[in-house]
């Protein structure tokens, strides 16, 4: 499928960042994107990470915390309650498989898929026995039917989201989060699922210089007079997904095994942050993004780098730059994260757009792999824009780059209040793609003040897993307000209860 910008010049996009559910979409997610549809009328929809809830119950039996690991062995401990909540009870074939493995090479398991199994030795030449063979094969087939459950519940996920672009035959592309792989199927897997749908622009990874690996692809959008020409591009980055230490990790094809010591010790926790950081662009990403450039130059037979914008998960470093530090008593103030935690941040309005909104910290990976500095060096690019961080809507420029943010569109996560939840409209024009136009299409726009669960987005809106998100909140002005008008007439009611004993 070609892209092409329209006759009048136009181009428009709409970018879903966070959408974040299980397989049954909420009705209001759908609500939103079909809002949205019918007010933009893109020509491309770009979908920018975390589609999956992959710590969703419904992936308990293949839910992967890490790469690498067992599958799951590593469930959250708000997962096992909301699971509890909801009856979701874990396959029966899954249990002795995730809970009884042999203790050396002596060893097999029997009895697996039942409520008791037990380590049997194998036989004394060394030998595989019959025994260890039955085993081995019930393990596979019972891992396999599980994956394939979670493939199906992905693919039912991806219909329902995908529905309305679907029905109005709009062309899509996906890049991948740090929650998408945590159901169990992969990004490559998930790609060979997205591909199923009409419209998907998803390409095979390395089937063409433009196309390196799963999420990493670009998109280049033909001129309007039908010439060929690349009049500009749209970039979508795989930036990974959790952070891994070179000198604790084994490649095993093209995966990659990392330690998960760091957070072994409280792998069940209740918290959702990650305790070793987020990841960032592979070295051959970055590396594409700068050679991709000479590639879309060629095609053009000009050599020259093409206006273009890309699109990811998680955002760099360099986001911090559209803030300014304040002190920490400063109303609405959000305090940074890890790299940045103990320094309090506002936006910088002299470097962002009017409307720009900033509601938590940079979720941003402790390293700088110099992503920014490559991208203004091959030239081209004009924008990044990212999701990952559900309160954030903001759109600065510094480094020569705009640098932005749609928040979540979805309601089965965390997030801003209901009318602040929303889709990303960006407008081009062919003679300047540089000079776009954008803005939110935001529920509160499109379908009303507020959701059909209202109650558990203002739970979601004031959630705090760790003490910076306490501090967060207590710089919101309305909730500060409304604890100091709770706690006076506690007082009141004490002292009011005091003065009747005394009387007595």
């Amino acid at each position: 499928m070609t892209l092409r910008f329209n006759s009048d010049g136009s181009f428009r996009v709409l970018q879903l960042a966070d959408i974040q559910d299980g397989p049954s979409v909420h009705k209001d997610t759908i609500r939103l994107i079909e809002a949205a549809i019918r007010e933009a009328h893109p020509d491309l929809i770009v979908l920018t990470g975390d589609q999956i809830r992959g710590y969703d119950p419904a992936y308990i039996d293949t839910f992967l915390r890490r790469r690498g690991e067992q599958p799951g062995t590593h469930v959250r401990a708000v997962t096992e309650l909301e699971a509890k909540l909801r009856g979701v009870k874990r396959h029966p074939l899954s249990k002795a498989l995730l809970n009884t493995q042999p203790v050396d090479d002596n060893w097999t398991i029997d009895g697996i898929g039942t409520d008791s199994p037990k380590l049997v030795r194998r036989s004394g030449n060394g030998t595989k026995s019959k025994l260890e063979s039955w085993a081995q094969s019930i393990n596979s087939a019972t891992m396999g039917t599980l994956f394939e459950e979670a493939r199906q519940k992905v693919r039912d996920t991806f219909a329902a989201f995908l529905g309305p672009a679907l029905e109005e035959r709009i062309p899509f592309a996906a890049t991948y989060g740090n929650h998408d792989f945590q159901c169990g199927v992969l990004a490559d897997d998930q790609d060979d699922i997205y591909r199923e749908f009409s419209g998907c622009l998803n390409p095979l990874a390395g089937s063409s210089p433009l196309a390196l690996e799963p999420g990493t692809f670009a998109l280049p959008i033909e001129a309007s007079d039908g010439s060929g020409r690349i009049a500009m591009s749209v970039m979508m980055v795989n930036s990974g997904d959790y952070a891994e230490h070179p000198s604790d990790a084994e490649s095993i094809g093209h995966e990659s095994i990392a330690s998960y010591a760091r957070y072994a010790s409280n792998s069940r926790g209740w918290d959702l942050a990650d305790s070793d950081g987020y990841g960032t662009p592979s070295p051959e990403a970055i590396e594409w993004l700068r050679t991709v450039q000479h590639e879309l130059g060629v095609r053009n037979g000009d050599g020259r780098a093409v206006p273009a914008i890309a699109f990811q998960h998680i955002p760099p470093q360099e986001f911090y730059d559209c803030l300014k530090e304040v002190p920490a008593y400063t109303p609405n103030a959000v305090e940074g994260a890890r790299e940045f935690a103990g320094h309090c941040y506002v936006l910088n309005h002299d470097v962002c757009r009017p409307g720009s909104r900033l509601g938590e910290a940079i979720g941003c990976a402790d390293e700088n792999v110099g992503e920014v500095q490559a991208l203004r060096e091959a030239g081209g690019y004009f924008a990044l824009f990212c999701g990952h961080d559900h309160k954030n809507a903001f759109v600065g420029h510094v480094h020569d780059i705009d640098l932005g943010y749609a928040p979540t569109c979805g309601f089965e996560s965390y997030g801003p209040k209901s009318r602040l939840r929303g889709i990303r409209l960006f407008e081009f024009n062919e003679r300047n793609p540089q000079g776009y136009v954008t803005r939110m299409l935001t529920w509160g726009d499109l379908v009303g003040r507020y959701s059909s669960n209202e109650v558990r987005v203002f739970f979601e809106d004031h959630c705090v897993t760790d003490l910076i998100g306490i501090r967060n909140e207590l710089r919101r002005p309305q909730v500060l307000a409304t604890l100091i008008g709770v706690g006076s007439m506690g007082l009141a009611a004490l002292a009011h209860a005091a003065f009747k004993l005394f009387r007595r």
